[in-house]
């Protein structure tokens, strides 16, 4: 018969060896400026390099958007690869905008024109990029005709009445800045006569005649 070991219920179960201390917490590095990665997280202003203070100001005067114009000029690089043209129109797409201003770049194909027109109440400065165009403009005291070739600068103040053509064998670019930006283009008979009468009306004030006038909004020169 075999032989029954009485179990010692009294037996204390082997404890598991205590873990050795942690080693006592180090002090945390300090950063040179005393900030650190998540102690500034979302707030961008904290570290200056983050906080950009080489951006241009916003021209306000005719002398800052001229020397806009001829910055984005310049930058061929910027405008250059957006260039399109189109055989049924000028073609333009907006380059920059602003408080109180735009920037628009313009292509014209032998041919083009804008027509005579104003730019209602906004006025601005254009040069010529590529190739060269035709300004023909009308005033009370009578008609006048320049070529625009690229590195000058046309300026143009509110009521101001012109045409632009491209009269040339070559296509042509060029860069407009309106201010404000441009929401009205009011478009003139071609007769000469009918431009001078409207030139007449519009001399010293910024609306144009209802009567000679056809209003076109939201076209661009």
């Amino acid at each position: 018969m075999p032989r029954l070991r009485k179990r010692n219920r009294d037996r204390k179960r082997a404890l598991p060896a205590a873990p050795a201390p942690l080693p006592a917490p180090r002090p945390s590095p300090r950063w040179t400026d005393g900030l650190s990665d998540v102690s500034i997280a979302g707030d961008p202003l904290a570290f200056p390099h983050l906080a950009r203070t080489d951006l241009p100001v916003h021209p306000t005067t005719l002398g800052g958007y001229a020397r806009l114009v001829r910055e984005i000029a310049a930058d061929r690089d910027r405008w250059e690869p957006l260039v399109r043209y189109d055989a049924l129109t000028r073609w333009y797409a907006r380059l920059e905008t602003g408080p109180g201003y735009e920037v628009w770049l313009l292509s014209w194909l032998p041919g083009q024109s804008s027509g005579f027109h104003d730019h209602g109440r906004s006025s601005g400065v254009m040069t010529v990029v590529r190739g060269e165009l035709t300004e023909r403009s009308l005033t009370a005291g009578g008609e006048g005709s320049r070529a625009l070739a690229p590195g000058g600068l046309r300026v143009f103040s509110t009521g101001y009445l012109h045409e632009m053509v491209n009269a040339a064998l070559e296509p042509a670019v060029s860069i407009h800045l309106y201010t404000p930006g441009l929401v009205e283009m009011n478009q003139y008979p071609v007769t000469a006569p009918a431009v001078a009468e409207a030139a007449g009306s519009t001399a010293g004030d910024t609306a144009a005649d209802p009567a000679a006038a056809d209003p076109e909004r939201h076209r661009v020169h």
